[in-house]
């Protein structure tokens, strides 16, 4: 990883990160010139709680599949919780396709480009539609996301890692360090965003190579601990609902016909636990009750 050289205090972070960014930028997917709005939106909906290097592969095996909105609309929601596979979280799946049908319908198969028509598109929260606006569009908007918030948090605020997310609050901070300028304000989104994912990480920031670390009031002020409200600790997978979850819907995955309750009961020792995670599956609309069994969503 190359080092930028030291910057004064005094100067804005936006310049030093985007020279950092331009150098140092991980070679991904949807950063390459000509990958397009659908791919970037897919990717979005990929990436959300799923670490890179598992979204990579799936998302390039989604695209040579689906290629535009209308290929996905095209088939049964099944198929797209089917792709879906080890990603985590399927109804991002369901959300995913029913606004492949939206945009199909509504916007003549062309991603929008405006946030409010993107947020009216289900499955899309604020995130994901200033996601789409600023990467696949390049307009001017402030994208913020956790490494975006912690970067701010220390660099910025002086705390250690940021307090739990506060939508206006975020995008005032970020607002007032993007630049003016529409091609280096989509730069630095990204920029800000890579160095919270690689240097100024969460338990491991590498402060020795960071850019920006002359001008970093946690550093400035010897990293002192943080003492505000924390955000909720999500409860560890094994035996978790989730895992129950999982495991039924794996079994759903593997076959093209219905799965009957006694074949799902074999799935886990719980007889309680399994039923609410069918339940929630259910609810979801991702398991669909047939006059014998579940199935995917048709």
């Amino acid at each position: 990883m190359n080092v930028t050289p030291l910057i004064p205090a005094t100067d804005g972070v936006s310049t030093a990160l985007n020279a950092w960014f331009v150098a140092n930028a991980r070679d991904l997917p949807w950063r390459r010139d000509g990958f397009g709005a659908w791919g970037i939106l897919v990717s979005e909906f990929m990436l959300q709680q799923t670490p890179v290097n598992r979204v990579i592969p799936r998302l390039e095996e989604w695209l040579a599949r689906w290629p535009t909105p209308a290929a996905l609309a095209a088939v049964p929601p099944s198929e797209a919780v089917r792709a879906w596979s080890s990603l985590g979280y399927p109804r991002r799946a369901l959300w995913l396709h029913a606004a492949a049908v939206q945009i199909t319908e509504l916007h003549g198969g062309i991603v929008p480009s405006d946030i409010d028509e993107l947020l009216a598109l289900t499955g899309i929260g604020d995130y994901t539609a200033r996601a789409v606006a600023a990467f696949a569009y390049g307009h001017r908007h402030p994208v913020v996301d956790t490494n975006t918030r912690r970067v701010i948090a220390r660099a910025i605020a002086g705390a250690g890692e940021p307090s739990p997310p506060n939508r206006g609050r975020d995008l005032d901070a970020m607002n007032l360090l993007l630049p003016q300028s529409v091609q280096e304000a989509a730069l630095f989104n990204a920029a800000i965003m890579e160095l919270g994912a690689v240097v100024c990480t969460s338990r491991s920031p590498h402060c020795d190579v960071c850019p920006i670390r002359n001008a970093c009031a946690w550093r400035a002020a010897d990293y002192p601990e943080y003492t505000g409200a924390h955000k909720t600790v999500q409860k560890k997978f094994a035996g978790s609902d989730r895992q129950v979850r999982g495991l039924i819907m794996a079994e759903l995955r593997s076959t093209h016909r219905s799965v009957t309750d006694a074949e799902i009961n074999t799935l886990w020792p719980d007889p309680a636990q399994l039923q609410r995670a069918l339940a929630s599956l259910v609810a979801d609309g991702l398991a669909i009750p047939v006059r014998d069994g579940y199935t995917l969503p048709d």
